[in-house]
């Protein structure tokens, strides 16, 4: 079809539980999950497509992303829309798993900035994007409700847990090699991006969109 470039969406569950801090390209790849299984093989099919025929692809990882809109399958999403609710007991998977946040225009960026770089400093390569930066799930839902200026009690939920080895345990980002290709910084840290995600689901009828009630497997 005469496409310029491909850019393929990995994730960074593809790493599973972190063996070495911060996550590099070249951290081995561990299937926890058969999502993370998926996704190993959708970038195995894509580098092969560039090996065997050329194709102008290249991979992108990126670590957790939120922001506004985002489903409430979603740990941010999940605290905010409860909170919002008036709950003020928050029902959470594994509270000690630790994630990397990127806000999603960040996210968002790092897409283009591979769509546009010169194609031999990126093509047929992989790059992770995320801050470099990890908090504690149980941390993280502590921060929001300060944000929302509201006091709240974190509990887990049976059902909201994933079985035991299927759980990734740490995430934190390496994106150096993406910084050094492209120049991608992130422009929000995620202390703003929290705020301006809390500001989006404040409007009732964005907040309305979702149900805080419903488990969202």
């Amino acid at each position: 079809c005469g496409t310029p470039r491909l850019v393929h969406t990995s994730t960074s569950e593809t790493y599973g539980t972190a063996r070495t801090v911060p996550i590099s390209e070249a951290h081995v790849l561990q299937a926890q999950s058969p999502y993370a299984a998926s996704k190993v093989a959708a970038d195995k099919l894509v580098e092969s497509y560039y090996l065997s025929f050329g194709i102008p692809a290249v991979t992108l990882r990126p670590f957790n992303t939120f922001g506004p809109r985002q489903s409430a399958r979603a740990v941010i999403p999940a605290v905010i829309i409860q909170l919002a609710a008036g709950s003020r007991q928050l029902k959470l998977g594994a509270l000690d798993p630790t994630r990397d946040f990127t806000y999603v225009t960040d996210t968002a960026q790092a897409f283009v900035d591979l769509g546009e770089a010169p194609a031999s400093a990126v093509v047929g390569e992989l790059f992770n994007v995320g801050s470099g930066e990890d908090v504690a799930i149980g941390q993280l839902a502590a921060d929001i409700a300060g944000f929302m200026g509201v006091e709240a009690d974190v509990i887990e939920d049976a059902q909201r847990l994933r079985p035991k080895d299927s759980e990734v345990m740490r995430l934190v980002c390496d994106a150096s090699r993406l910084r050094a290709r492209t120049g991608w910084q992130p422009r929000y840290g995620r202390d703003e991006g929290l705020r301006r995600t809390i500001e989006w689901f404040g409007e009732p009828g964005n907040l309305a969109r979702y149900h805080p009630n419903d488990y969202n497997q």
